[in-house]
């Protein structure tokens, strides 16, 4: 019998089961139809936030970035072309700290743009500053492997 794994969808959080080998077979959701992963990140709000951080039973690397940030601009394209690279062993998600203030706060979120790698709803990782594509990619096999 296979794995089941848990995943939210990203367009409207629901949560899906399905078997983990079968990830990789561009799953839809059972309840809007669209893909599980789109190969870019998820915008988290306080609305959707604790169901992807708690839920998914893959790991979940959160941007925390602001809009007036410079470094959090230019990292935007990287940390989206590594959503398409570590998919779908990985969600990666963006959290607006100027909008969401209270869950930055809550991860001590001091400097941005800062990655934070959450499994099972316990932080496991964090890196601070902007990233290329490869470097993303590394730094959370790394992580993983930890």
């Amino acid at each position: 019998m296979d794995d089941t794994v848990h995943i939210v969808c990203p367009s409207c959080s629901s949560i899906n089961k399905f078997p983990a080998s079968r990830l990789s077979h561009h799953p839809k959701c059972g309840r809007c139809s669209q893909p599980l992963f789109q190969e870019k990140p998820v915008d988290l709000t306080a609305t959707n936030f604790q169901r992807h951080v708690t839920r998914n039973d893959i790991p979940l690397l959160v941007d925390f970035w602001a809009p007036w940030c410079g470094p959090c601009k230019m990292m935007g394209p990287a940390f989206a072309a590594a959503a398409a690279r570590l998919e779908p062993n990985v969600r990666l998600a963006k959290l607006n700290t100027e909008s969401e203030q209270s869950i930055a706060s809550h991860f001590s979120i001091r400097s941005i743009p800062t990655m934070v790698l959450l499994q099972n709803g316990q932080e496991t990782a964090r890196q601070p500053g902007a990233l290329r594509t490869e470097e993303i990619v590394a730094w959370v096999q790394r992580s993983m492997q930890n």
